[in-house]
């Protein structure tokens, strides 16, 4: 299958891509701080790129739970710099993670090619003029409410169903907006507005969001709910078990994992490929 991620520019997945975490924030639940400075940000992509990331995503402002939005301004400040350093050094797409339409366009007009929107676009419907008119590759995810209150309580009559209404409802309104559906990718939203079986129901049934003909990028990387079902709170000893996940999203067909432990994952899935 392929992904456009511009007007002329095409990702082949039928082999599965890593999709290596750059956090430029200072409050991220796993990484925040640590690539906060562009040399150390710099060094970090190329490090996820000879690990074998397929693609690096920037991100300037933190999703987890109760996280404080970032002023345009400042998330611009963290992840343009970075953009313009890495398109000249990195020979792979780069992706930002913002839910701003000015950011995404920024980004884009700096060198990123993927838009990854945990909103998909429910802050701004400005973003999907941004999709339309540039062709670039969109990450549409799911999350019920925002990163400040998606972790209230968050309810579902089904988890599975209710996923897949919005990614049909999704589905048609890009359709409508101008976006070429082969721009579109999918993700199941693991860890944004779900309690653990949540999580686990989503996980279970990855392969039947297969009918929508659009590639799947699943997101578990360290994430609490793995804390929870193992009762291990350090977010840094929940490497084996997010690999566990990644395995199981081999299994379903998914191509494209978002990850912090890129050596680690592409390990996986080249084993994966070996086997099968």
């Amino acid at each position: 299958m392929n992904w456009k991620i511009g007007a002329q520019r095409f990702l082949n997945l039928k082999k599965p891509l890593v999709m290596g975490v750059l956090n430029v924030t200072p409050d991220s639940f796993f990484d925040g701080g640590d690539f906060f400075d562009l040399e150390q940000a710099t060094e970090r992509a190329l490090g996820m790129v000879s690990q074998g990331a397929g693609i690096i995503d920037i991100g300037g402002e933190s999703t987890r739970p109760m996280a404080p939005i970032v002023p345009v301004d400042v998330e611009l400040q963290r992840v343009i710099p970075v953009i313009e350093r890495l398109v000249k050094l990195v020979g792979v797409p780069l992706s930002i993670d913002t839910q701003k339409p000015d950011v995404a366009r920024r980004a884009i007009e700096a060198g990123a090619s993927i838009v990854n929107d945990v909103g998909a676009a429910s802050e701004d419907p400005a973003m999907l003029d941004v999709v339309a008119q540039s062709g670039c590759g969109y990450i549409c995810m799911h999350m019920q409410g925002n990163p400040r209150t998606m972790q209230t309580s968050p309810t579902y009559s089904d988890v599975v169903r209710d996923v897949d209404a919005f990614f049909t409802s999704k589905l048609r309104v890009y359709r409508a907006c101008g976006i070429d559906l082969e721009q579109v990718v999918l993700d199941v939203g693991i860890g944004f507005g779900k309690e653990v079986e949540h999580n686990l129901e989503l996980l279970r049934h990855l392969e039947s969001y297969k009918k929508h003909g659009r590639p799947i990028l699943l997101g578990v990387s360290r994430k609490s709910f793995i804390g929870k079902v193992l009762e291990i709170n350090d977010a840094s000893e929940r490497g084996p078990a997010s690999l566990a996940c990644v395995c199981w999203g081999l299994r379903a067909g998914v191509e494209l994992f978002r990850v912090h432990d890129v050596s680690e994952t592409s390990h996986v899935v080249r084993m994966w490929q070996a086997i099968e």
